[in-house]
């Protein structure tokens, strides 16, 4: 069984840093596109940030040139380093990987979600 593991959200002042961790486990053949959407309350959940295997990095609008997606394919692990924090960016932020397990099956794996709150 495959399980994506958010950490390192709470609650941090407008201006302040988090950096949040996705670690990828079970029976994982390889992992392809990597990425970390989030959802605000009453809102659809938006993609934040891709990052291929390649370590190619793309960037919604809202958060480029202050979030940095990074991963580890060792590891099976990505990051999302989150810097100049606005209230808008308050929601729950979900990893995402696409992969294919060690059945041959491909998998759009989800975590489980992890709370991020900026106070104003």
């Amino acid at each position: 069984q495959v399980q994506l593991v958010e950490s390192g959200g709470g609650l941090v002042q407008t201006g302040g840093s988090l950096r949040l961790s996705c670690a990828a486990s079970g029976n994982i053949f390889d992992i392809n596109n990597m990425a970390w959407y989030r959802q605000s309350t009453g809102d659809k959940r938006e993609l934040v940030a891709t990052i291929t295997a390649g370590q190619t990095a793309k960037y919604s609008d809202s958060v480029k040139d202050r979030f940095i997606i990074s991963r580890d394919n060792g590891k099976k692990m990505v990051w999302l380093q989150m810097n100049r924090l606005k209230p808008e960016d308050t929601a729950v932020y979900y990893c995402n990987a696409d992969l294919i397990q060690g059945t041959g099956g491909v998998l759009d794996a989800w975590g489980q979600g992890t709370l991020v709150t900026v106070s104003s």
